[in-house]
């Protein structure tokens, strides 16, 4: 059976917050959607002047990982969405930190973010080794929420991967399964498979 063809354009797309206030605001309180649109303004302005690899703003991959879990898997529950939309925040910001979190979104947010947050400004190859093996250790040990952000992400950048994204695509698809795709295993809540059956499709799309 012939995989179907790449999207040549999805890397270009995102999630605008109108958009995401049809989808789910009906579904939530007023106050869970200020708090929503809150992470959005705040992971908007963190990544205001960074660019993924294919020069497209990093601020949109956040969004499509959103978008992920809000079209695709129907996720309403607030506080999943928030974390996914400042899942790379600590990361990428010398300002923000787990308190700051804690007082806006309260402290499931926080402890998400923190574990889904990996030390990144490291040159010396065996300690990006160790970090890696902690990285997901710490998500494979934490709340299942940490695991559904990162396979939707794991998911974006497998779509994004003819793009240039990766230095070495080959390397990110084997560490994808080799490392995360296991998280699912026996997982009984059915957004983890599906992720794994889409982040699936899309290697092998790229593999042929």
């Amino acid at each position: 059976m012939t995989q179907p063809k790449f999207d040549t354009s999805y890397n270009r797309t995102w999630l605008p917050l109108q958009e995401l206030a049809t989808k789910i605001a009906a579904h939530i309180s007023p106050a869970d959607w200020l708090r929503v649109s809150s992470a959005y303004e705040m992971a908007e302005n963190i990544h205001l002047y960074q660019k993924r690899n294919d020069g497209t703003p990093y601020f949109w991959h956040c969004t499509r990982v959103v978008k992920i879990l809000t079209h695709e898997l129907d996720v309403t529950y607030p506080n999943l969405i928030i974390a996914a939309i400042l899942h790379d925040s600590l990361e990428d910001s010398d300002i923000l930190n787990h308190e700051i979190l804690e007082y806006n979104f309260g402290s499931d947010v926080s402890s998400w973010v923190e574990i889904l947050t990996k030390q990144v400004r490291v040159k010396d190859e065996a300690e990006k080794l160790a970090i890696n093996t902690e990285y997901r250790q710490r998500i494979q040990e934490g709340p299942i929420e940490c695991q559904i952000i990162k396979l939707a992400d794991r998911l974006d950048n497998t779509r994004c991967i003819q793009f240039n994204l990766k230095r070495n695509p080959f390397s990110y698809i084997q560490e994808t399964r080799e490392h995360y795709l296991p998280m699912t295993d026996g997982s009984a809540r059915p957004e983890l498979c599906r992720l794994a059956e889409k982040i699936v499709v899309e290697m092998n799309r790229y593999l042929g």
